[in-house]
C-alpha cells in the first residue's frame, strides 16, 4: 500500500464525520449513523483501491451499503487490493445526544490482513507503548494492573482504566477499584477508548472489558500502528454466534488473539472526530464551512499524523450537502 493512500483515506473519515456531525444532538442515532454511512460510501468511490469490506455495517441482507463483502474504490487495473474494517460512526448514541467521544474510523490492510471477526462480543485488554508486553488475558485484572504499573514504573494508583459502563462489568469495576486504580466509565465507543491508551496526553493507561469483536479488530490496527499492545478473546453469547464464527473460519472460541493476529502485516488507520473526545476534537461548523480534526497512522513506519483541516463548502459542494 502506497504511503500516500493513508492521506487519501482520511478524506473518507472526514466526510463521514461531517455528515453525522450535522445531526449531533438531535436524538436520532439511526439518522446520524445513516448519514455517516452514505457519506463514507460515496467517499470510497474516489480512492484508487480495489477494496473489500471485511468488517462493516453487517451482512449484505442487513445493510444496503458498506456491508461485509462489498467491493469499494475505483478498482482500476493496478489499484492495490486491500481489506477494510470500518465504522462510519463509532458511538452513535454519543453523537445523537451530543456527548463526547464519537468518531469515524477506517482501518485498511493488504488482502487477508484483518481478522474476519463475527458480530459478537470480545474481551479486550489494551495498553499503550510504555506497557507493551505487560498484559495477559489469562491473568486477573489485578495481576494485569500490577504488571502494567511495574512496566510503566508507576504505582497502580496512578493508572486510569477505561471501562464501558455496562452491567456485565460490575465485577470488573469492583476489582479494579479494589486494586487501587482509577476508572473512567464510558457510555459507548471503546475503539476511541483503546486508542486513547496510546497517547499520554489523554490520561488513559488501560482498556479493560467486553465490547464488540469487530471494534476490537479496528482498535488493533490503530494500536499496532502506535506500538501499543492488545489482546482479545471472543465471547459469543449463544450457539448462533458460535456457528457464525465457525462459518467465518474461527474454530477455537477460547483463543487469545494478539494485536498482530487481529490486524496482520502492513496496516493503515484513519479517524476523524465527530464530537470532541480524549484525543480528537469534534467537527466545528462556521459560516460557509467547517473544521475537522483527524489522525492518520501507518504500522510500517509507526508514523502518527494529526491533521486539522478547514473545509470551504463553496469549493467542496458535496460537503455542503451534509
Amino acid at each position: 500500500m502506497d504511503r500516500n493512500l493513508a492521506m487519501e483515506v482520511v478524506r473518507v473519515t472526514e466526510m463521514a464525520a461531517i455528515a453525522s456531525a450535522r445531526l449531533m444532538g438531535r436524538g436520532n442515532k439511526n439518522e446520524s449513523d445513516q448519514a455517516a454511512v452514505d457519506a463514507m460510501r460515496r467517499a470510497f468511490d474516489s480512492l484508487n483501491i480495489d477494496g473489500t469490506v471485511v468488517i462493516g455495517e453487517g451482512e449484505r441482507d442487513e445493510a444496503p451499503m458498506l456491508y461485509i463483502g462489498e467491493k469499494v474504490g475505483r478498482r482500476a487495473e493496478g489499484d492495490p487490493g486491500v481489506d477494510i474494517a470500518l465504522d462510519p460512526l463509532e458511538g452513535t448514541n454519543l453523537c445523537a445526544y451530543g456527548r463526547p467521544g464519537s468518531i469515524s474510523v477506517v482501518a485498511m490492510s493488504s488482502r487477508g490482513g484483518l481478522l474476519n471477526a463475527p458480530d459478537t462480543y470480545m474481551e479486550k485488554l489494551a495498553v499503550g507503548p510504555r506497557a507493551r508486553g505487560a498484559i495477559d488475558l489469562r491473568k486477573t485484572p489485578t495481576e494485569n494492573l500490577r504488571s502494567v504499573a511495574e512496566k510503566m514504573k508507576v504505582y497502580v494508583e496512578d493508572l486510569t482504566v477505561v471501562v464501558l459502563d455496562r452491567e456485565r462489568h460490575q465485577d470488573l469495576i469492583k476489582e479494579v477499584r479494589a486494586a487501587g486504580a482509577r476508572i473512567r466509565l464510558i457510555e459507548d465507543g471503546d475503539v476511541a477508548g483503546a486508542i486513547a491508551t496510546c497517547f499520554e496526553g489523554t490520561g488513559v493507561d488501560v482498556l479493560m472489558g467486553i465490547g464488540g469483536a469487530p471494534e476490537g479488530v479496528i482498535s488493533a490496527a490503530a494500536i499496532r500502528a502506535t506500538g501499543g499492545d492488545m489482546q482479545g478473546r471472543l465471547v459469543p453469547r449463544n450457539q448462533g454466534e458460535i456457528d457464525r464464527a465457525k462459518k467465518m473460519g474461527i474454530t477455537d472460541m477460547s483463543k487469545i488473539y494478539t494485536a498482530e493476529e487481529l490486524a496482520q502485516g502492513e496496516v493503515m488507520f484513519a479517524a476523524t472526530g465527530v464530537t470532541s473526545g480524549d484525543f480528537l476534537k469534534g467537527v466545528r461548523f462556521f459560516g460557509g464551512g467547517c473544521e475537522t480534526h483527524s489522525v492518520v497512522m501507518r504500522s510500517k513506519t509507526s508514523t502518527v499524523r494529526f491533521i486539522q483541516s478547514l473545509h470551504k463548502f463553496d469549493k467542496k459542494p458535496g460537503y455542503a450537502a451534509f
